[in-house]
């Protein structure tokens, strides 16, 4: 619309010289006898300083400023106006917009106007989702221990709930004292929200008592990776610099599950502002072979279905953070379409980017929890009306489904045994730049929110200076207009995906990058579906080792066929049981042993389980 453009243009126009100016800040600590990488706050410069850079940009360091921005066409006379004409107009402007919306890091407040939308051109819906059916689950004992207990799914543990075999409260002990005994090798937990657990229990468990049943999440125990918000409780974001911050809202993924019965046991592992697996109580490993890491920033969720320790646990993904972590410890989960899940109270990397989803222990859990958080949030600007079919009403004999070269065979050949229609197919798009744009977007934008912790110096004690603090002093170079750029070059992908995606999914590797790029900016959802697992690399020497590699695959569906990739990897699953695996995190193998946690006194409430 035109409107539209003409904000970004505005938008656009300020922003350039904002990078421009701030650039000088790198230039001059770069000089400064006094500066180094532990300080806590950028240096301060004094006039002798300032005098000297002046002299110093005057001898050619001008053009080579302006080099760095691709700009360095203009003559030295346009240089010279450029650079006043900036101090005179754009500075105030920036100064003004930065003291108005940027003293907050995180992203969770003052959203952008500019909104991205998954939707497909011209595509309409012509009806307002319904809540979806699940099947019918009869029949199931109550095991005889817990370990049994833990690995089963929402739904079979809904069922031993309804059926009276067991209390939420008995659910809350089980799966804390699991979280606190193997947290310890696997650090994937940041918080335990015990006391908020056993209250949600216990009103779960005095609800049911008096006939009120909430639907199949009453009262089952799940885990938060740690940039939700929950008030009364820590939400670190992972970062050292945020570990004693309180945010008292309710994010609306917690609300929606909170209305649904759902038990809050733990806040989970994300590596430091949701990158990688580095948080700042260190390195969140991989059930399946813990001299392994989970890689992803939902670590903790992922290690956490993996090992058993919670049914299902919430994550998030801007750029592989969920398909990666999902993939190395061997679970089901499901990245929805860009816009399903709402996002407020959640700290944000990008507004067009991030997205929130299940992990669970199958895919028929994955469409439950989906079914409970999806829907528009009035606080997130990007959130719609869901507008899926029943992923179990689905009749896949009715799907033309293509994979690619790198798609897993089994996967094909179950699928086509249910009567999918399956095809070659190679995904095809003219784009070579699609990382680029991914980086463009995704570092501009998570520096617009984090402005404030770059300017005061908390970017020196981060946890990976490799990670955020240097692609972030990086994006400080990327000129507004080639932001702009960027966002075109991003709208001609989508473009191009839409007219290549002519089959109703795709199969695929879950974890190729050039496809979690692509898949990311265009908005795609995939399910990431466990279908095998192979001996390490690189075992133990001596003795054997029951360490495994997992090995899975990707369903992809166009944006808001969320319900096709479930249904697909639902027929899967019913053909196959590598998603019921569990790790070997008690029996490793000769060698292997885990270490014995410190002695902990267990709380009372726990002493009769």
């Amino acid at each position: 619309m035109p409107a539209t453009r003409t904000t970004v243009a505005s938008n656009c126009f300020f922003f350039v010289f904002f990078v421009f100016f701030f650039f000088a800040v790198p230039l001059r600590s770069s000089i400064s006898p006094n500066f180094s990488s532990s300080d806590q706050s950028r240096p301060c410069f004094t006039a002798m300083d300032r005098n000297k850079d002046t002299e110093s940009f005057k001898n050619g360091g001008k053009r080579s400023f302006f080099r760095a921005f691709d700009a360095d066409f203009f003559s030295n006379t346009e240089m010279d106006e450029v650079l006043k004409g900036a101090e005179e107009f754009n500075l105030p402007v920036i100064r003004a917009n930065r003291k108005l919306v940027a003293s907050e890091n995180g992203g969770l407040h003052n959203p952008s106007p500019l909104v991205f939308s998954s939707n497909w051109a011209n595509e309409r819906f012509l009806h307002k989702s319904r809540r979806f059916c699940y099947p019918p689950v009869s029949g199931v004992k109550r095991p005889k221990n817990e370990e049994d207990i833990a690995f089963m799914s929402v739904l079979e543990l809904g069922e031993l709930i309804k059926t009276k075999q067991i209390t939420s409260q008995e659910l809350v002990g089980i799966f804390l004292k699991r979280l606190k005994r193997y947290d310890y090798v696997l650090q994937a937990v940041v918080s335990f929200t015990e006391d908020l657990a056993y209250k949600q229990a216990k009103e779960a468990d005095e609800l049911f008592a008096r006939g009120v049943y909430l639907g199949p999440l009453h009262g089952i125990p799940y885990g938060l990776k740690d940039i939700i918000s929950v008030p009364g409780y820590k939400t670190t974001w992972g970062s050292k610099s945020f570990k004693e911050q309180v945010i008292d809202v309710e994010a609306w993924v917690y609300q929606q599950l909170k209305s649904a019965g759902a038990v809050l046991v733990a806040k989970l592992v994300t590596g430091s502002l949701a990158y990688d697996d580095i948080w700042f109580g260190g390195r969140t490993r991989n059930p399946w072979n813990i001299e392994e890491f989970t890689t992803g920033s939902s670590a903790g969720p992922a290690a956490c279905i993996s090992a058993g320790l919670v049914p299902f646990a919430i994550g998030s993904e801007t750029a592989g953070s969920m398909t990666y972590p999902a993939s190395r410890c061997g679970v089901t989960a499901l990245r929805p379409t860009f816009g399903t899940v709402g996002r407020s109270g959640v700290m944000s990397i990008s507004e067009s980017l991030d997205k929130l989803g299940p992990f669970c222990r199958n895919a028929i859990d994955c469409a439950v929890i989906l079914d409970v958080i999806r829907g528009k949030d009035p606080h997130d600007l990007s959130s719609v009306e869901s507008f899926l079919d029943d992923p179990f009403s689905i009749d896949i004999s009715k799907l033309t489904v293509g994979y690619l070269d790198d798609a897993d065979m089994e996967v094909v050949r179950v699928l086509s045994s249910k009567g999918a229609n399956m095809v070659p197919f190679n995904l095809t798009y003219s784009l070579d730049s699609v990382q680029g744009i991914l980086n463009f977007t995704m570092d501009i934008d998570m520096l617009t929110h984090f402005d404030e912790w770059q300017r005061s110096g908390l970017d020196h004690e981060y946890e990976a200076q490799d990670q955020w603090p240097t692609e972030l002093r990086r994006a400080r170079l990327i000129p507004a207009v080639d932001y702009v750029q960027a966002q075109r070059a991003r709208g001609k992908l989508i473009r191009e995906v839409k007219e290549s995606f002519n089959v109703d999914a795709l199969i695929g590797n879950a974890t190729d990058w050039e496809r979690v790029c692509m898949g990311n900016l265009v908005g795609l959802p995939v399910m990431v579906v466990p279908t095998g697992f192979k001996i390490i690399s690189n075992p133990p020497a001596t003795g054997t080792t029951r360490r495994r590699t997992a090995i899975t695959t990707g369903i992809y569906a166009p944006p808001h066929k969320d319900h096709i990739a479930l249904a697909l990897a639902m027929a899967y699953q019913s053909a196959t049981d590598h998603h019921r695996a569990r790790p070997p995190i008690d029996d490793l193998g000769p060698h292997d042993a885990i270490p014995e946690p410190p002695l902990v006194p267990i709380p009372p409430r726990l002493l009769h389980l």
